[in-house]
């Protein structure tokens, strides 16, 4: 059989013969048979004579066999072995493993093995993290760290590009670690014949599938891991999670129980660091009896390298500076003052006008004095650094030195952009110069920083924002007030969005977060706003004694960075209600000027980000601002990179790397380094930049870690999806292991880049004459029997 396999005809001169044959056969039956009785058993004889005559003449026409076929030893044939860790798993009930069961599938001495040697010319492989060509496989070890499949066949498919390769035999689980995307194979490539090696179904495992880390202004646990766990076959157990700090120790533990046997756990951690910075935890998952809780028990599970992660957690970049303006001095300032203090995160920078501009006139001072009186008897009074009597009299508190906001608030991007966030309190518009209010805006929008303002009587529109630039970075509407009555007695009440956001809540449940809020005294004084902005959220609303509800706290992003609109404008009678509410209302102003400062760019900025090929690799993206927050070019920066020990690693740290960064031509103000870690570990990278005249610029910090084996283990079910997706669009087909002796004797008739036309004479095989003999003897039998003349 063959591609196109047919019939030739190529003794065409003999058809005159071999149909005068037929006819003579057919008179001489007739003749012979014209005084037998017409019936059943003389028409069987005339037939068979026929027969016989016809095969006859059927070989003096000398029909041949012909086809296609692959030519033998001239095309090229890749068998390709995973060489994964994954194949060290057992399936239920079998002894050997299923790197095991492959390497008999790949003896030397196997018939499919030595037949399709006989048709083409095999190339032997293997991957891993990588494809390397093989003499033999006997040194299959199945250590492998990944499982690049689809790498290993695009490479295989570049590699013979040009050569007459016929087809690709690869015998793997499935399970591929770089499987990012749709498979790609041109329509000119060989077809893929993926074998299955592991049978779906037949392990008891307990696999950790994804680890997240979230940051919240949540103060008792601003971190937040969250774990996700699949447990295979291990219905009627226990799966406890355990989470260990830094240093090893447990710091806390959960149970699940088991109810299907194949289903979704989920566990969530919630803690607080014990140390600002870049520290590593670990997550475990223990599957135990029912009845048990004991995490040493002997466990039934196929492999025990898919029941951990180490996760680095990134909790602190403080200090966070902040900036607070206020037009006059008031009891809010102190108590958010008070309740920063205590915090290492935030420093609140004030800006604190404690007089009004006045003209030169209105005051009186001494004979010839100039200054202000106010400032009599304090420091120089010279007259290039006394405050005028026509400039309002500005207090600075917290300031690094002598220098910082001597000249007012701040007018250069320069200046304003070293805060991170921008606190305004019953400030008018006009103690702003114009530049000054645009510069705010950009101070949101280009830089990134929070801006929050706060109730009062100079705040919102009482202040004269409604036409200015602050006006349309603030989450609400100032010029669609229609100057209500001021409400008063306002009860202060969480909205739906404010209750999804950890920030505005200062309890962990919801009864006793429902009872602080009844708690909380009734307010004065309130910037009455009928709306928000639109994807602005409410987050909180006053309701007055007509049980209407007013906007009292508005969040929105604004380009790059968010603002915010407290209106309620006398908070602090919350904290004069006794020592409980004083540390509640301190507790607000922490976690909302952290979530203020939230995500805010630096100056310089280290992204870890992984990367499928090779293995173990990562880019480290570090990008480099200006003080003004544009893309700095003209940098030098160096990235060290260290191996840092993780609960559970026992092997020596490996020596600390210091890579130059090059700068990236994708985008300004980039600056790339590329780094493989030659083995499992948590990494820490540390970025320096400098300017071009050797000045400090920023450091950034960024860590990962770098474990193969979690993602070969992540599931020990062969992915018969991928492997149908693989032969499908190849144009090959999925196979058994019982299936390759049949696939292998098909394969020379499936095509091949060289192929040969074959022929076999079909009146040289013995059956032909042998047919024509047994139908001459069974009619002559026939006629004896039935006693025919």
């Amino acid at each position: 059989m063959g591609t196109g396999a047919g019939v030739v005809w190529t003794g065409t001169d003999w058809l005159g013969p071999a149909a005068a044959a037929v006819a003579l056969a057919l008179a001489s039956a007739w003749w012979s048979y014209r005084r037998a009785p017409a019936g059943f058993w003389t028409t069987v004889c005339v037939a068979l004579k026929t027969f016989g005559v016809g095969l006859l003449a059927f070989c003096l026409l000398e029909p041949l066999r012909t086809g296609q076929r692959a030519r033998p030893g001239a095309n090229l044939f890749a068998v390709v072995a995973d060489n994964s860790q994954g194949l060290q798993v057992h399936d239920e009930g079998d002894p050997l493993s299923r790197g095991e069961r492959l390497r008999r599938l790949l003896d030397p001495q196997a018939g499919w093995l030595r037949q399709l040697e006989e048709d083409f010319a095999v190339r032997k492989l293997q991957f891993d993290t990588h494809l390397r060509t093989l003499a033999d496989f006997a040194g299959l070890d199945f250590q492998g760290r990944a499982s690049a499949l689809l790498t290993s066949l695009q490479q295989l498919r570049e590699r013979y590009k040009g050569r007459p390769l016929a087809g690709i035999l690869v015998l793997t689980d499935g399970i591929a670690t770089d499987e990012t995307g749709p498979f790609d194979w041109p329509e000119d490539a060989p077809p893929v014949y993926p074998v299955v090696i592991g049978r779906p179904g037949s392990v008891r495992d307990l696999a950790l599938r994804r680890t997240s880390v979230r940051e919240t202004a949540f103060e008792d646990a601003p971190v937040t891991i969250e774990v996700e766990a699949e447990a295979i076959g291990l219905a009627r157990r226990t799966v406890v999670a355990v989470l260990r700090g830094p240093d090893g120790r447990e710091r806390e533990r959960q149970t699940r129980e088991v109810r299907s046997p194949a289903e979704s756990l989920r566990f969530r951690f919630e803690f607080r660091p014990e140390a600002a910075g870049l520290a590593f935890h670990g997550v475990e998952l223990v599957a135990t009896a029912a009845a048990s809780r004991d995490t040493n028990a002997v466990s039934e599970e196929a492999t025990l390298l898919n029941n951990r992660a180490v996760v680095p957690v990134q909790r602190g970049r403080g200090p966070h500076r902040i900036l607070y303006v206020a037009g006059r001095p008031n009891w809010e300032y102190k108590f958010l003052n008070r309740a920063v203090q205590a915090d290492p995160e935030v420093q609140l920078v004030a800006l604190i006008r404690v007089a009004l501009r006045e003209p030169k006139f209105a005051f009186l001072g001494r004979a010839g004095e100039s200054g202000n009186p106010l400032f009599r008897g304090f420091g120089d009074q010279s007259r290039e650094e006394v405050a005028r009597y026509d400039q309002p009299v500005l207090v600075r508190l917290n300031t690094r030195d002598a220098r910082e906001l001597a000249g007012g608030f701040p007018a250069t991007p320069e200046e304003l952009f070293e805060y991170e966030a921008v606190i305004l309190d019953d400030v008018e518009a006009a103690f702003f110069k114009a530049d000054q209010l645009a510069l705010l805006r950009r101070f949101v929008a280009d830089r990134g920083g929070g801006l929050l303002m706060l109730g009062g009587a100079e705040s919102f529109r009482e202040g004269g924002y409604e036409r200015t630039p602050v006006a349309e970075l603030l989450p609400v509407y100032l010029d669609r007030v229609p100057r209500p009555a001021m409400p008063e007695g306002v009860r202060f009440e969480l909205t739906p969005a404010g209750w999804l956001e950890p920030w505005t809540r200062l309890r962990e449940t919801e009864a006793a977060e429902r009872a602080r809020l009844e708690a909380m005294p009734p307010f004065r004084v309130l910037n009455a706003v009928p709306e928000a902005k639109p994807a602005a959220q409410v987050l909180a609303v006053a309701r007055d004694a007509n049980d209407r509800a007013w906007p009292a706290l508005v969040a929105h992003r604004f380009g790059r960075g968010r603002a915010a609109a407290l209106l309620v404008g006398d908070l602090w009678r919350w904290g004069m209600r006794g020592p409980e509410a004083r540390r509640d209302m301190e507790r607000f102003w922490r976690q909302t000027l952290r979530w203020l400062v939230r995500d805010t760019a630096r100056r310089v900025e280290l992204l870890a980000r992984p990367l499928a090929d090779p293995p173990g690799s990562v880019r480290l993206e570090a990008r480099v601002r200006t003080a003004a927050y544009e893309p700095e070019d003209e940098a030098a920066v160096w990235v060290t990179i260290q191996n840092v020990p993780y609960p559970g690693d026992t092997n020596a740290p490996l020596p600390a790397l210091r890579l130059r960064a090059e700068p990236s031509s994708d985008e300004p103000g980039l600056f790339t380094v590329l780094h493989t870690a030659p083995r499992a570990g948590a990494f820490r990278a540390e970025a320096t930049a400098t300017n071009y005249l050797g000045a400090l610029i920023g450091e950034a910090e960024a860590g990962w870690t770098v474990d193969p084996a979690a993602a070969e283990f992540r599931s020990l079910q062969p992915n018969l999806g991928l492997l149908e997706t693989i032969a499908r669009v190849s144009g090959g087909r999925v196979v058994e292991p019982a299936e390759l002796d049949a696939l292998v004797r098909e394969l020379p008739t499936r095509g091949a880049p060289v192929m040969e036309t074959w022929n076999r004479p079909l009146w040289h095989n013995p059956w032909v004459f042998l047919a024509a003999l047994l139908a001459f003897v069974v009619e002559w039998g026939l006629r004896r029997a039935k006693g025919l003349p």
